[in-house]
């Protein structure tokens, strides 16, 4: 974000500066928002949709678009409307639902399953005792019984024990590590999921990722089919990356499990005490690969390949490359995709000559991941992802650069007269008034997503944010570090940054745990009935939309419009407990 230049005189009451992020343009949000909103309309319609009625309609208003367009505001109605029944249609087919089941009773089946999607393996019991381990993550049915032939293609979430030691110490059966592409056979109980469950259970979750069944009580009976190669390659890269950033900690457990949560997005490592702390400190985003983990290793990557000395074209290519093999190996969850997305474009466009657009390339990234995936719409890391660096982008930015050109420090002083104190303050004050605009835009979304997912209200969360956003910056470009020496095979330099982020890490948690002693920092809140939370989102993204259209003209309310919005919503529709 480029800042305005010292000598620039003060805007008066009447002017507004003219800033640089009003000046981004996004015409897919033309086509985002309605696809958005028919999806939505289609989840939430009482009883499934005709997919076919619903594309015949979206080829008709398309058609009625073509012939509209040049000579009336009619044809872009009639392109919305297009865009809007294409939505419902995407739903009701990638969801996809057997409605039948719905009135059959739970039933024992075999089936064969493609998993896509795994879970924490072998759990623990109550009170520290070793359960039976079992695996659990979702799948996609590839084969059942004759009589069950209709569930082939359906989406399933499954449970299953593994095979057990014998009394001979030997292992029956005992299969290879279950991870994505493979295919397993199991026995267990289905059970359908019905069509309208509460948003905020497992169910819920389940529903909202495009799963129609359940199949769990069960037990796995063989592999039919091995992971293929690139799945088996990034398991073997996780599991490398994860034995590299615990080297030297094999005597602080803790502090390598949150430093693997936070450099691999591995939360199932995160200990039940520092998850509660981080989440009642809303600090909780700062262990799920988001845009700030891929921000700096991205810039890691391109240093090292800088050191390299590559020419620019080679030197994009592979650190995309590195980039998106980091991504997978993380598990390429919504908000790296959109994050990996966004830098890919932005350096095609600055390699390419062509004007970046931070807001046009976010709008282009959720469009495609809809596309491809449009039960994401409705997972919790999807909204909260994509919300928030909708915020920064439309509200974070200008407010800091208002702020920046409304009040610069030594105005009135020359820059070459300035002593070393002035510039230092200078610099300072411009980190400063920045990195407020961003969290202030951050906390107005995560305000009303923590009250929705995590029925928790975090007013401390900008304070705490603006400390430890920095902080796990650091930790990720260490742990960055540290996965560098340890591929290459130097181990001591790894260890070395491994017990630097262990320090810091510790650092942070200490420093939650008298952060949280203060009363108001967090407290137990929900939306009741819980769709006015999710209204009051669409309704804060509206005014963020309105507002910077409209370049946050104070006739409009200017920047206070968000912040009313977010607090109505709190004060008059979230319930404390």
């Amino acid at each position: 974000m480029s800042q305005p230049q010292d000598d620039t005189p003060a805007p008066t009451p009447q002017t507004t500066p003219k800033l640089r992020s009003l000046r981004h343009r996004a015409p897919l949000l033309w086509i985002l928002i309605p696809f958005m909103a028919g999806l939505a309309a289609a989840k939430t319609a009482p009883h499934a949709l005709p997919a076919g009625w619903l594309l015949g309609g979206a080829l008709v208003l398309a058609l009625a678009s073509i012939a509209l367009a040049p000579r009336h505001w009619s044809g872009l109605v009639a392109l919305v409307l297009c865009v809007l029944l294409s939505g419902a249609a995407s739903y009701e087919i990638n969801r996809s639902r057997l409605a039948s089941y719905d009135a059959l009773p739970p039933r024992e089946a075999r089936l064969t399953l493609r998993v896509t999607h795994t879970f924490a393996q072998g759990v623990r019991g109550a009170r520290g005792k070793s359960d039976a381990p079992r695996i659990s993550g979702l799948a996609r049915v590839t084969d059942a019984a004759p009589h069950l032939r209709e569930l082939v293609g359906q989406r399933v979430y499954y449970s299953l024990a593994l095979p057990v030691e014998t009394g001979g110490g030997e292992k029956e059966n005992t299969p290879p590590p279950i991870i994505r592409s493979a295919e397993i056979t199991a026995t267990g109980v289905l059970y359908s999921l019905p069509r309208r469950v509460a948003a905020d259970s497992f169910d819920g979750y389940l529903a909202s990722s495009g799963m129609n069944f359940k199949f769990s009580r069960g037990r796995l009976l063989g592999v039919e089919k091995p992971p293929d190669a690139t799945a088996a390659f990034y398991e073997r890269m996780r599991q490398r990356f994860s034995k590299i950033l615990s080297a030297g900690l094999e005597h602080r457990p803790q502090q390598a499990g949150v430093l693997r949560a936070m450099v691999l997005g591995q939360k199932q490592d995160i200990e039940e005490q520092q998850h509660a702390l981080f989440l009642g400190s809303g600090t909780m985003h700062l262990f799920a690969i988001s845009g700030l983990h891929i921000a700096v290793i991205a810039t890691g990557i391109q240093f090292l390949l800088l050191f390299l000395r590559l020419p620019v074209w080679p030197r994009v290519i592979a650190g995309t490359l590195a980039l998106y093999v980091y991504v997978q190996i993380t598990g390429a969850s919504p908000s790296a995709t959109r994050a990996f997305t966004m830098v890919a474009l932005l350096q095609a466009s600055l390699l390419l000559r062509l004007p970046a657009n931070a807001t046009a390339t976010l709008a282009f990234a959720a469009l495609a991941t809809l596309l491809v995936a449009p039960m994401q719409l409705f997972s919790a890391s999807f909204q909260m992802s994509y919300s928030i660096v909708a915020a920064l982008l439309l509200f974070g930015l200008p407010l800091g650069e208002t702020w920046l050109a409304r009040w610069v420090p030594f105005r009135d002083t020359p820059q070459v007269a300035r002593n070393w104190f002035q510039k230092k303050t200078v610099v300072a004050h411009r980190a400063i008034v920045s990195a407020l605009g961003i969290s202030i835009a951050a906390s107005l979304v995560s305000a009303i997503c923590s009250t929705i997912y995590f029925k928790l209200f975090t007013p401390g969360a900008l304070l705490a944010n603006l400390v430890l956003i920095p902080a796990a910056s650091l930790v990720i470009l260490s742990g960055f570090i540290s996965l560098f020496f340890g591929l290459i095979g130097i181990t001591p330099l790894s260890v070395l940054f491994n017990h630097a982020s262990a320090l810091l890490l510790f650092t942070m948690e200490k420093s939650l745990e008298l952060f949280l002693e203060i009363p108001v920092v967090a407290m137990p809140a929900h939306f009741s009935p819980q769709w006015t939370g999710y209204c009051a989102l669409a309704l804060l993204l509206a005014s963020l939309l309105c507002g910077y259209s409209q370049k946050w003209t104070r006739r409009l309310g200017g920047f206070w419009m968000p912040v009313v919005i977010v607090a109505a919503a709190l004060l008059f529709f979230a319930h404390r407990g």
